[in-house]
């Protein structure tokens, strides 16, 4: 019997199986992870080697780099997994990867290890997006969150609003037109001479200021369910060049603040006036920008204004991560969904 015909037949026996252990691997720009996830929701480890400390002496990811660290970690990442789940490799029914989105070369390596695994185990390999990865992270957060709900896609590299129908049926509402949130967030900490990654420390400078400045510039979208923030993020970058030129003093904490009350108010606005348009009781966020404590702050607020429920994941699932990966693949594989072959390679871009 073919590869292929194998483990397509492997994977339609796993639709069926009581308790499915999928071993994940998440690589798509500076973390390298891997976690060992029991049908879809317990995770029995979840290892995360960050790259921040790498990347900071040069203020943003560099691929190359990136590529370069995910080879040196991945082996022993891949261990460590092993060990903290308790399991040994022949308890793993699949390996799942994230193929797409995000940086080439870091991608790359996650995918080629996956395959490399998948193929000397003898399981089905499950090609994963890391959007659809990102939104799973809350159901290894919340034990009964289920379908439908609205969800807010926000991070370094996307920026969306998404009717999820069910675990693997999504619809798009709304999206930025420009930059994503967290590209937004991380050159406006450039600007204040803030370290990367920007997104934590605005958050964390913000708390010692105050609403001093209104940066929104245009509300040509604020009919709309999509987003603009280069404009916000420009006016930031003018008003901090043209004070530095006057020779006048900064308020960095206030100018956080008042950058960060912008973007979280369009953001909370337009998903709460969504989730009424769609009919929908819950909202939730997922990304990296979800651990944002304003954002989550205001959403709880509004939420329990209008009788919604509200879910983000716990701080550790917002930014990138295996465990979220595990999840997406394991309700992908029960609808039949996402069997790769060893031809598998990594994009860029992908849908959900």
């Amino acid at each position: 019997m073919k590869y292929f015909e194998r483990m397509k037949e492997k994977f339609e026996k796993l639709q069926n199986k009581k308790d499915v252990i999928i071993l994940s691997i998440e690589s798509s720009c500076d973390e390298t992870s891997i976690a060992v996830v029991k049908n879809g929701r317990e995770i029995l480890s979840n290892i995360i080697a960050s790259q921040i400390e790498i990347h900071r002496r040069f203020g943003g990811v560099v691929p190359e780099v990136a590529s370069r660290n995910h080879i040196l970690a991945i082996s022993n990442i891949f261990k460590q997994a092993i060990e903290q789940a308790g399991i040994e490799k022949s308890d793993i029914d699949a390996v799942a990867v994230t193929y797409g989105a995000g940086l080439v070369g870091a991608l790359l390596v996650g995918v080629n290890f996956a395959k490399a695994l998948a193929y000397s185990l003898d399981v089905p390999l499950i090609a994963v997006s890391h959007v659809h990865g990102h939104i799973a992270g809350n159901y290894v957060s919340h034990a009964k969150l289920e379908p439908p709900f609205l969800c807010l896609m926000v991070s370094g590299g996307h920026c969306a609003i998404l009717r999820v129908e069910d675990y693997n049926s999504f619809k798009l509402i709304g999206s930025t037109v420009d930059d994503a949130v967290g590209e937004c967030f991380d050159k406006v900490a450039r600007v204040l001479s803030l370290p990367y990654p920007g997104g934590p420390e605005i958050d964390k400078l913000a708390k010692e200021g105050h609403k001093t400045h209104n940066f929104v510039v245009s509300n040509s979208l604020k009919n709309t369910f999509n987003f603009s923030f280069s404009g916000i993020k420009t006016a930031v970058v003018n008003y901090v060049h043209n004070m530095e030129q006057k020779g006048e003093k900064i308020n960095k904490a206030d100018i956080a603040f008042s950058f960060q009350d912008d973007v979280t108010n369009e953001l909370v606005e337009k998903t709460v006036r969504a989730c009424k348009e769609q009919g929908l009781n819950k909202i939730i966020v997922a990304g990296g920008v979800g651990a944002n404590s304003m954002l989550r702050e205001k959403f709880e607020k509004a939420c329990a204004n209008d009788g919604f429920e509200f879910f983000s994941p716990v701080l550790k699932l917002c930014t990138d991560n295996a465990a979220m990966i595990g999840s997406a693949s394991y309700y992908m594989m029960k609808d039949g969904l996402g069997l790769a072959d060893l031809s598998l390679t990594a994009k860029a871009t992908v849908g959900l």
